[in-house]
């Protein structure tokens, strides 16, 4: 059974406020739901939300040393609505 105390502390944010803390357009997220590349989101009842602890991993995962990193292609095609 989930710790129903570690559940209430994680924060959720609208798409606006989750945009803003990733340095992007509302509208980049949205294209990024539709597509399957951004971070992990959730439907509760008629709002999407972000978890930050989500916002914050899935930027971790773009991270990039130089433009040399293999990681630095993978990460441009998630822009781009491709895997």
């Amino acid at each position: 059974m989930p710790d129903q105390t570690a559940q209430a502390a994680i924060r959720y944010v609208r798409t606006h406020e989750a945009a803003r803390l990733l340095g992007l357009s509302a509208r980049t997220l949205e294209k990024y739901r539709c597509h399957g590349s951004g971070p992990t989101f959730r439907k509760l009842g008629g709002r999407v939300v972000y978890a930050v602890d989500d916002l914050n991993a899935w930027a971790d995962r773009s991270a990039c040393s130089s433009t040399s990193d293999p990681r630095y292609v993978e990460a441009r095609a998630a822009g781009h609505g491709q895997r």
